[in-house]
């Protein structure tokens, strides 16, 4: 009787998605899942191409940076050019750089393609979020994130363990197989995926939207602020965790058993987690997520041992896989339909940027004041985001701006279910 329960929550929890869902979230898993550059780009250009830790950083930052610019040109080109056109040419785009990429030699060259590697495989994700927004019922889109989400995250699992071992063997075959797999993905949105973005505004007092208007939008960008101190505290078990545990005389093998937990527990929680919270209230989960992912970090202060160090991982990973697709959701409700890419895109910035800021915070903390301090800092940022989401989501409606009506709208590929967002803000002339 549990299996028959167990099996049928697992169906009830991937029903009711369109066809063009599962071909785009199949196109995230692939893509995810020869996801092997970023797993081993420091080890190929310090014990490879025998370059400096510094310089390693340098390309890091670029790779990051790259992020940051992709976010906003990607966003427009999704809600200008079409979501299926800007996921073709950046998937495309990664496939020819990261191959271009195994073969540079030179310093300047590594650096320059590593920036044009950053801006093509960050281009696609405001497009592919617009995307999943727009084929997907309002009331199933928490569940939609999720499942992509859980998809990220099993690729990147099952990717990261094949790295080393592709690694040893040839790095270049790394660089080029990836590039395949990109292009594959490309290959399955070409054929499979249809246009997705609603038609334009055909009546004079449906506005057009700009990024400045997603900038003059006062409470998306307050939720964009708070989207980065989320971030920043999720970036630190990348950047501060394996710093402060070799600090403190643990082994990299340490830290690989530590971190493991956060990967294992979501591709083993995401889903039935989420069937829990999709129909709860999101204010709730987004303040107690907040307020877990900082205290989560916190406890790292005390920790001594491996098994305490897995065990705060545990914490803030319970709390990652509750505010991913929560605030992913309340993205999509505080976007206006015809603005869903440009919105995405300065969403995406949030993370991007923190990537780029984690990495300098933790590291100026942890010289000056220890790693005691960071993890402190951890916890005042998981409550004063907390505080920022209750005080934001006060009389928030249900569907986030004055409410989600299905409507029919129609793409160069016929007609789609779209929705329409009521209270957009005023217009003004798109970018």
């Amino acid at each position: 009787m549990p299996a028959t329960r167990l099996g049928r929550a697992a169906r009830e929890a991937v029903s009711g998605f369109p066809r063009e869902f599962w071909w785009l979230w199949t196109s995230t898993l692939v893509n995810r899942l020869g996801a092997f550059v970023a797993t081993f780009m420091a080890l190929y250009l310090t014990l490879d191409r025998g370059y400096s830790a510094s310089y390693a950083g340098l390309v890091a930052a670029l790779l990051g940076l790259g992020g940051v610019v992709a976010s906003l040109v990607g966003g427009v080109l999704a809600d200008r050019v079409g979501r299926r056109p800007t996921l073709l040419v950046a998937q495309s785009a990664t496939a020819v750089c990261v191959a271009l990429l195994g073969f540079m030699t030179g310093p300047v060259a590594i650096a320059g393609v590593a920036f044009l590697v950053g801006v093509a495989s960050n281009a696609s994700r405001p497009a592919a979020q617009a995307m999943m927004a727009d084929i997907v019922r309002p009331e199933d889109r928490v569940r939609a994130f999720s499942i992509n989400y859980w998809a990220v995250n099993l690729g990147f699992a099952v990717s990261a363990a094949a790295a080393g071992f592709i690694a040893e063997f040839s790095y270049l075959a790394g660089f080029l197989i990836e590039a395949g797999m990109t292009a594959a993905c490309a290959l399955v949105v070409f054929l499979k995926v249809p246009e997705s973005r609603p038609a334009a505004p055909v009546h004079q007092d449906e506005p057009q939207v700009s990024l400045g208007t997603v900038l003059r939008d006062g409470r998306y960008m307050a939720v964009v602020g708070l989207s980065f101190l989320v971030a920043l505290i999720f970036q630190q078990g990348d950047v501060a965790l394996p710093v402060a545990m070799g600090r403190a005389g643990f082994t990299p093998a340490d830290y690989g058993v530590a971190i493991a937990a956060n990967g294992v527990l979501i591709v083993a929680l995401q889903i039935p987690v989420t069937r829990f919270i999709e129909h709860r209230d999101p204010r709730t989960l987004l303040v107690v997520s907040s307020v877990l992912a900082g205290y989560g970090f916190g406890l790292t202060a005390f920790a001594g041992s491996v098994g305490v160090f897995m065990a705060t991982v545990c914490v803030w990973t319970l709390a990652e896989i509750v505010n991913a697709p929560t605030q992913t959701g309340l993205v999509v409700r505080l976007s206006p339909v015809h603005g869903r890419g440009r919105y995405q895109g300065v969403y995406s910035l949030s993370w991007s940027v923190a990537a780029l800021v984690a990495p300098l915070m933790s590291g100026q903390v942890i010289d000056r004041f220890g790693a005691k301090w960071l993890w402190g800092t951890c916890a005042v940022l998981g409550m004063a985001a907390g505080a920022g989401y209750a005080l934001l989501m006060r009389g928030l409606g249900e569907h986030g701006r004055s409410g989600e009506e299905g409507r029919t709208g129609r793409t160069a590929d016929g007609p789609v279910a779209v929705t329409a967002a009521e209270g957009a803000p005023a217009p003004s002339p798109a970018v």
